[in-house]
């Protein structure tokens, strides 16, 4: 991510279904599980920015021993028991304009099937979907009702037949009789 999309995205200042702040706070899972999940159950994915304080969006940043613990393989790992199938994101460090460094946690949407929580952890609870609704406040929560279910349900639907379609496995759609062009113009 370049110094200029850092900025717009801090700029905005308002939390979103795919994007979440964070203060500056070092690496742990119980922190950001239920937002890594959430955001891998919508559309497009997501990010978390960490160094902006919650709430008042000012810019801290992240010491180099903050930075430190963002190891991507430990980050992977501690995800990875809590989610089925697999989660994919990356993490990187950008800074903006005033040299401030900020974590950058790119969360991938799901490929297929939607993310569930396999584990009871805290806050979170096995057999659950996470998502971020585009409706009301921006949050990472259960999916608590059918507007959210039938967007997951649908995006997943619809993941799941280009993906037979990659492989021959669903009949592509015939061209249709032009019925009227036969009848010219009755």
């Amino acid at each position: 991510m370049e110094t200029e999309v850092l900025e717009s995205l801090i700029d905005g200042a308002e939390e979103t279904d795919t994007l979440e702040f964070k203060a500056a706070i070092p690496w742990s899972r119980e922190t950001f599980l239920k937002d890594i999940l959430a955001l891998a159950n919508t559309i497009d994915g997501g990010r978390i920015i960490v160094g902006v304080e919650d709430g008042t969006f000012t810019r801290q940043g992240l010491t180099a021993e903050q930075i430190a613990t963002y190891d991507l393989d430990i980050m992977r790992d501690q995800i990875a028991p809590y989610a089925d199938p697999y989660v994919s994101f990356r993490r990187e460090v950008v800074a903006d304009r005033q040299g401030l460094n900020f974590v950058v946690i790119e969360v991938s949407s799901f490929e297929e099937i939607p993310i569930i929580c396999r584990r009871d952890g805290n806050d979170i609870f096995a057999g659950t979907i996470y998502f971020r609704s585009r409706s009301g406040r921006p949050q990472s929560a259960r999916i608590s009702n059918s507007s959210d279910l039938r967007e997951v349900i649908e995006v997943a639907i619809s993941r799941r037949r280009r993906g037979l379609e990659r492989v021959s496995l669903v009949p592509t759609e015939a061209a249709q009789y032009d019925y009227d062009n036969e009848l010219g113009g009755l």
